[in-house]
């Protein structure tokens, strides 16, 4: 199914914008294909300020990367959003999460007694959160025990970012890339 918005050009952009525009295109080499971003950049002021926040989760915050991962990925399936979660599941298999927690996520399964603590505090605390949009005492003050304010802080964070993200892929409609990584989410 064709997304329901083409991404935006330069050329239909109002000029006060276009500043703004060129800052969010640039690392995409002016334009725009597919993926959330090129739907944020309908409105390009609200793109070049999200992409402040996305660049300081990713480049500046001291989670480790599994654990951004995880976030991204709990997000993707709390949204059932098939593009961030191929974009994404790889990568966290690649930067350390354990198989069976990726597994367990996608087929919304619990996790096995067999995944990394840090892993199943995060996923604990993530998908109570954004499945129940509420925390236990218990499970919040492990996370916070583990992960300490900040890091805590950062990881709702990033989870509440790459919700919108997947809020804008499934109400556009984003197609998947052809070079699909993952299997899709059983939705």
């Amino acid at each position: 199914m064709p997304r329901r918005v083409p991404a935006p050009k330069r050329e239909d952009v109002p000029e006060k914008h276009r500043a703004a525009y060129d800052e969010v295109a640039a690392p995409f080499g002016g334009a725009f294909g597919s993926g959330p971003t090129s739907v944020l950049a309908n409105s390009p002021e609200m793109a070049l300020r999200a992409n402040n926040l996305a660049e300081y989760l990713r480049k500046e915050s001291d989670l480790p990367q599994k654990i951004r991962e995880l976030a991204m990925l709990i997000a993707a399936r709390t949204m059932d959003c098939q593009f961030v979660w191929n974009a994404h599941a790889a990568l966290g298999r690649q930067a350390g999460l354990n198989d069976a927690t990726v597994d367990s996520l996608r087929d919304k399964q619990p996790l096995p007694d067999s995944v990394p603590a840090d892993e199943a505090i995060a996923a604990r605390y993530g998908l109570e959160i954004c499945q129940g949009h509420q925390v236990s005492d218990a499970t919040f003050s492990a996370a916070l025990e583990h992960f300490g304010a900040k890091g805590l802080t950062e990881f709702t964070t990033f989870m509440g970012y790459y919700r919108i993200l997947a809020l804008n892929a499934n109400a556009f409609d984003i197609d998947l890339p052809a070079n699909i990584t993952e299997p899709l989410l059983p939705v």
